[in-house]
């Protein structure tokens, strides 16, 4: 029996992106693992720890995770996560960097390096940690998870990190997301978010990196030469330099036509997923893009950028485009909303396509590469 050590803070302290993958991975390793002793801390209380088997336990630390990544990585005080976990065989962090380890054998998650691809995307203290923080971390660590072949490629090409040294392994999708065709709840989620029908779906933290001020000049050219009767309706919580989001919205006197929601219930998402026309996700850099995922999942056709991981996700299950080509965007967009029988063919190819995403799945390889690494070395 293996007993590993998982770093659980960003599933309580985050409500999207690494703490949507970290909860969804111990998601599978629960469903998939009965036989193995799991021991998760998180800086935080999780008020959503409830019904865990017994082969999973919490620790729940009284400092915040800003103070314990001062101690580890900033100060790079050499107390071992062991003082936390208890002995473990494996410790696994989901989230780029790795603390003081005494003994145990170490696997961590790097799921992108955009802050080395597009630095100008990430605000500059976070910037100037990460490019200390995460070399050093995947150094020192014995196996390195990437989300996808294309973190893979950047991990080699910007690291120089031993291809035998990585194991991709593609992230899942959570069971919620499905087709919902139940015309009163639709009608009353759109209302409680203030979603304006018909609409064009983009999905995403605001923020530089996901591209959302040519998605919104895009879909200006639909609104003023096609005439297009849709809005535009953005789900994501503020991030840096949003500002410009905004600025643009103003600026093309396109207010009441783009539409911000702000952070939408994880629950909620299908239903806003369900009911759009099109998603579109043209993001300059994606480790993985779980929200491709999402979509298909939903039955929402999805155009997407032809970089980095995005092809690899979509598969022949999107339609693909240069983030960096408005006029590219717009003709594309309207491609899918303009043609009844594409849309039915993208859904076809989407429903197949998210099959092949699943966490129990994702959970069995990583307990095989947590056995490999202790009887092997790697």
């Amino acid at each position: 029996m293996m007993r590993v050590g998982i770093d659980y803070t960003a599933a309580v302290q985050q409500k999207a992106g690494i703490g949507r993958y970290t909860r969804g991975l111990v998601s599978g390793l629960i469903r998939f693992d009965q036989d193995n002793r799991y021991v998760l801390f998180s800086a935080g209380q999780d008020p959503e720890y409830r019904y865990w088997p017994r082969n999973f336990s919490l620790k729940e630390l009284p400092i915040s995770d800003q103070k314990l990544t001062a101690l580890w990585q900033r100060l790079r005080l050499p107390l071992p996560v062991e003082l936390i976990t208890g002995l473990v065989d494996i410790y696994h962090s989901p989230d780029f960097v790795l603390p003081p380890v005494m003994a145990a054998r170490t696997v961590l998650t790097v799921h992108d390096l955009s802050f080395m691809r597009h630095p100008e995307c990430s605000p500059p203290a976070l910037l100037d940690y990460l490019i200390e923080a995460v070399p050093r971390s995947v150094e020192r660590a014995d196996l390195i998870v990437a989300d996808s072949k294309s973190t893979r490629r950047d991990l080699m090409d910007l690291l120089e990190v031993p291809a035998e040294k990585i194991l991709v392994l593609y992230p899942g999708l959570e069971s919620h997301f499905y087709p919902l065709q139940n015309d009163y709840l639709l009608r009353r989620l759109l209302e409680r978010y203030d979603i304006g029908y018909p609409y064009i779906l983009a999905v995403g933290t605001l923020q530089p990196r996901k591209n959302f001020v040519r998605l919104i000049k895009a879909y200006n050219i639909l609104v003023r030469e096609y005439h297009l009767p849709h809005k535009l309706v953005i789900v994501g919580s503020k991030g840096w330099l949003y500002d410009e989001i905004e600025e643009t919205i103003s600026d093309l006197r396109l207010e009441g036509r783009v539409q911000l929601t702000g952070f939408v219930k994880d629950e909620d998402l299908p239903y806003v997923y369900s009911a759009a026309d099109v998603f579109a996700f043209p993001s300059l850099y994606e480790g993985f893009g779980i929200p491709i995922l999402e979509a298909m999942a939903c039955g929402t056709p999805v155009v997407t950028s032809s970089v980095s991981s995005m092809p690899e996700v979509a598969g022949d299950a999107a339609l693909l485009v240069s983030p960096y080509d408005v006029e590219a965007l717009a003709s594309t967009l309207w491609l899918v909303i303009d043609d009844i029988f594409l849309q039915h063919e993208l859904c076809l190819r989407g429903f197949k396509r998210r099959k092949q995403f699943d966490w129990r799945e994702t959970a069995k390889k990583l307990v095989r590469a947590y056995r490999r690494l202790l009887v092997n070395g790697r």
